[in-house]
């Protein structure tokens, strides 16, 4: 168990994850991003003899399922880090004297602990505080917010992720070092995901152009999953090939829940 974790083993989980940035389907544009943070907290030693310092608070912005969390547990890999999760469900309760109480106690981890540090769904900490509900708590919890924010002068990485980037109150923004886009994939992006997930079965019929055009609009995780049903249907007929139908028969199905889901927002 790290120091410092267990006086808030109920607000944190820790995972040392495997996933390497390699195994991931970027942009040029955020794995140039990702590098530049890599670099920089490697050789953070060195900028700060010379009187700078590393990109260590960053925001993630972009669509459901486009990466965001995945990209904490690359990064703490790639650095050879733990990855502490915040637990949204512990952190915030109706008592404002408590929230408060336990960001310090997550902030005093953070600098006890080196690590990476994900504030997910961060939108429920960091929401405007002139929205139209509960102003006044919304304002409370993010002021504690942003006074423990701006003191961490720790040598952990926090990286905070939302869907809902417009939900964000404007004082953020130039408290991070790096603020990140992400969007779903092109379909370069959706044929390389594509194949990768079924790299073990034999798929030299199919037209990936054509899959990858039906599967506009879905996100990486959801062309993942399309990917892994009918990898699974194969397996299940003992089959060593990828058929051209399952996985088109998969992605629509994905199709069909992202449309429900994107209407019942």
């Amino acid at each position: 168990m790290c120091p410092g974790f267990l006086a808030v083993s109920n607000l944190l989980t820790v995972e040392y994850p495997s996933t390497s940035l390699a195994e991931l389907t970027f942009s040029e544009g955020l794995k140039a991003s990702f590098k530049r943070i890599i670099l920089e907290q490697r050789q953070q030693k060195k900028l700060k003899e010379r009187g700078f310092k590393p990109r260590r608070k960053i925001l993630l912005y972009g669509p459901p399922g486009t990466g965001k969390t995945v990209t904490a547990s690359a990064l703490a890999k790639e650095l050879s880090l733990p990855l502490f999760t915040i637990r949204l469900d512990g952190l915030i309760t109706k008592y404002m004297g408590e929230t408060a109480a336990k960001l310090r106690q997550i902030f005093d981890a953070i600098m006890l602990t080196r690590g990476v540090y994900l504030f997910d769904e961060f939108d429920a900490i960091g929401g405007d505080r002139n929205a139209g509900n509960d102003v006044g708590e919304i304002r409370r919890v993010l002021n504690s917010f942003l006074h423990f924010f701006e003191k961490d002068c720790s040598d952990s990485l926090i990286i905070a992720a939302t869907n809902f980037v417009k939900l964000l109150d404007n004082a953020l923004f130039r408290r991070f070092d790096d603020v990140i886009e992400y969007s779903l994939p092109s379909q370069e992006q959706t044929i390389s995901i594509l194949k990768n997930r079924v790299h073990d079965f034999k798929s030299s019929h199919i037209s990936w152009d054509a899959i990858a055009s039906a599967a506009k609009n879905l996100s990486q995780a959801e062309i993942t999953r399309a990917a892994d049903e009918a990898a699974k249907i194969a397996i299940l007929n003992n089959s060593d090939f990828i058929s051209q139908e399952s996985l088109a028969e998969a992605i629509k199905e994905r199709q069909l829940k992202h449309i429900i889901s994107r209407d019942q927002i």
